[in-house]
């Protein structure tokens, strides 16, 4: 009885066995839906079945179930490796990433685990063949984060690349242009350069300060007309400075690569903007008094000296924290746009109470709603000039909840505000930690590929073939090399990335 059921078993696997896939080049064929797929993924097998495979006819999976009527040819371009013994297909992929990319035979969509580089899954579910619009939308977002990381790390390994690089075949001008791009925009190129960056430094400060003592009395003389102008001393030295920055604007136009990017660009604004009233004010004081009156030249010359302000914004060029503080502002304009929204309503509701309020006391300060923004303003604000204040009982309680309000409003805000400026401080760092890693892969694979210390693919490529069995067809020749180095071209064809580098 016992041999009875061992033959009956083994008959029932030698039936399945048969059910599961027909031999290579065989013209049988067996319905989609009772067909078993053994792939191995990295070294973890899985069963598939075909009338799963076959929801999705152009994913590389639903390939397999057809391509042993092509024979070995058809099926080494879908696979790595094939045992026709365990009848099992081998692939060397991310067997992590290949457990994700199987859900949409189970669930019609694709999520990504997390600790998997998103770049490397999007190259995983391209060599599946499983479209990217069957990946859920908050991987996708990643996805996209990843992929401008790694375009800010190949725009920035570029622009070094060509700073060391010297084209023969430029003209001497443009190797003269280039010299003094560098030598004014990039102060870590060279110790010159980092001394000029310091002195533009440090006559932008003294700029200001000169701005600011002009306007001391005691540092004040007057004119013929009676009028105390700034010490002549302080405007030569306000000229100089002038003259400086005006020759480093000019060098930096005529050196730069793309002048109408240049001239568009918001710190060159700034620098126009710093500059351009000392012209401005000169022209009108020597050529507009023969066109206008005395008065309003002056005036037009002070509203123009007001302008000088903006050059404090210069030092945004030589400093890294005011830039990573703008990018955080800017990023944050949905939690400044809260915030003004929180105060403007508690602004007009304080108001509007306060005003109500104060109308009881003889001697009320609340004269209208308008007017009552303003304590409303410098109340929320935490400010409390005093020059507006309740007097009732009640108008004290109303200015109480309207202090703690915006006390709460301003510190909701708040945080979201600091984490965008921690978080792109630490990406900032990254990338220029990633593009040094760069530089040092690719300096490394040039002096690899130049002296060939060790195998390279090129080496794999002209080994002998291995003999041929004496008996059957020899499998382990028919092995190919590893899908795992799959590139992703950021740079160009020359300078390309593999998946491992992608991940560091």
């Amino acid at each position: 009885m016992e041999s009875g059921l061992a033959s009956a078993s083994a008959g029932s696997m030698d039936a399945s066995a048969e059910q599961s896939l027909p031999e290579p080049g065989s013209q049988d064929s067996v319905a989609g839906e009772d067909i078993e797929i053994v792939v191995n993924v990295g070294g973890v097998r899985q069963v598939l079945y075909g009338d799963l495979l076959s929801q999705y006819p152009e994913t590389r999976l639903a390939e397999l179930i057809d391509c042993l009527a092509g024979g070995y040819d058809t099926i080494f371009s879908l696979c790595d490796d094939y045992d026709p013994g365990k009848r099992e297909f081998y692939f060397d992929r991310d067997p992590d990433a290949f457990k994700c990319v199987i859900e949409v035979y189970y669930f019609g969509e694709v999520h990504m685990k997390k600790g998997i580089c998103p770049i490397c899954f999007k190259n995983e579910m391209d060599f599946w063949k499983v479209d990217l619009k069957f990946l859920d939308d908050c991987c996708k977002s990643h996805l996209s984060e990843k992929r401008e990381e790694l375009e800010e790390i190949a725009r920035r390994v570029q622009l070094i690349l060509d700073d060391l690089g010297v084209d023969a075949a430029e003209g001497r001008w443009r190797r003269c242009q280039k010299c003094v791009w560098k030598f004014l925009e990039k102060p870590e190129s060279s110790c010159p350069a980092r001394v000029v960056a310091v002195l533009s430094f440090l006559l932008i400060l003294v700029s200001s300060v000169v701005m600011c003592m002009g306007t001391i009395p005691e540092l004040q003389v007057v004119d013929a007309e009676g009028n105390r102008v700034e010490h002549p001393t302080l405007e030569n030295v306000e000229t100089a400075c002038i003259g400086w920055f005006t020759l480093e604007y000019l060098l930096r136009l005529f050196s730069s690569p793309n002048k109408l990017h240049f001239a568009l660009s918001f710190m060159n604004i700034v620098d126009v903007l710093a500059i351009l009233p000392f012209y401005v004010s000169l022209t009108l004081t020597h050529l507009g008094a023969r066109m206008m009156e005395l008065t309003n030249v002056q005036q037009a010359v002070q509203a123009l000296r007001i302008m000088r302000i903006a050059r404090i914004f210069k030092l945004a060029r030589h400093s890294s924290g005011l830039q990573t503080l703008t990018y955080a502002l800017k990023r944050s304009f949905k939690e400044l746009g809260l915030l003004l929204m929180y105060l403007a309503v508690g602004i007009f509701v304080f108001s509007a109470l306060g005003y109500t309020m104060e109308q009881s006391h003889p001697e009320t300060l609340f004269k209208s709603i308008p007017q009552s923004f303003w304590w409303a303003i410098i109340t929320m604000t935490t400010v409390g000039y005093g020059d507006i204040y309740p007097k009732t009982t009640l108008g004290k309680l109303n200015a109480a909840i309207s202090f703690l309000c915006g006390v709460i409003a301003i510190a909701l805000p708040i945080h979201p505000i600091i984490n965008n400026f921690v978080r792109y401080y630490n990406k900032q760092r990254v990338l220029e930690t990633a593009a040094k890693h760069e530089l040092e892969l690719m300096e490394l694979n040039s002096s690899t590929a130049e002296g060939k210390p060790g195998g390279s693919r090129s080496d794999l490529d002209t080994l002998p073939p291995e003999p041929a069995a004496r008996e059957g067809p020899s499998w382990g020749s028919r092995l190919k090399l590893s899908h795992s180095d799959t590139f992703i071209p950021l740079l160009t064809e020359k300078h390309h990335r593999t998946r491992l580098q992608s991940c560091k």
